[in-house]
């Protein structure tokens, strides 16, 4: 299957730079990442706290069929300005990732099309380089698949 999210990392540099054109209107591609229902769908993840204004905050969990969580991940929203973007943290808990830094940039490209740039900055190129050793790239292609299946169901 081809990963339409494209994945950037320059040698010698701690970020990524992540890219993806959706077939989405600019603001339902924005609404799947700033409404605490639309995230829970096409991520999979219950959202236990989105607070969508400058310096609030956001929590995400993962459970497994047990209850058991296996993924929680928190950050503090420094920017959000209604679809052009979003600058968060990012923190997992129980990882050995320190913190990173998330510029999300939400472009319209038609009026039935828009673009998502992400820049994600780690505290080291060795972290990012590790992050990139997980199946990170599959997974977040995955996850910008469902983005776009279900929230294409919302027009």
């Amino acid at each position: 299957m081809e990963r339409k999210t494209k994945i950037h990392a320059e040698d010698g540099k701690p970020d990524l730079l992540i890219t993806r054109e959706f077939d989405l209107p600019l603001d339902l591609l924005f609404k799947a990442h700033a409404e605490p229902e639309l995230v829970e769908q096409w991520m999979g993840t219950k959202v236990l706290k989105l607070e969508t204004k400058k310096h609030g905050g956001w929590q995400f969990e993962t459970s497994d069929p047990k209850g058991n969580v296996v993924f929680r991940a928190n950050g503090v929203i420094h920017e959000f300005v209604p679809n052009r973007k979003i600058i968060r943290t990012f923190e997992m808990e129980n990882t050995p990732f320190d913190v990173q830094l998330e510029f999300l940039e939400f472009e319209q490209l038609t009026d039935d099309t828009s673009k998502l740039t992400m820049q994600i900055v780690y505290k080291s190129v060795a972290l990012r380089d590790e992050m990139l050793k997980l199946p990170f790239a599959y997974g977040l292609n995955m996850a910008h698949n469902r983005l776009q299946d279900f929230v294409q169901k919302l027009k």
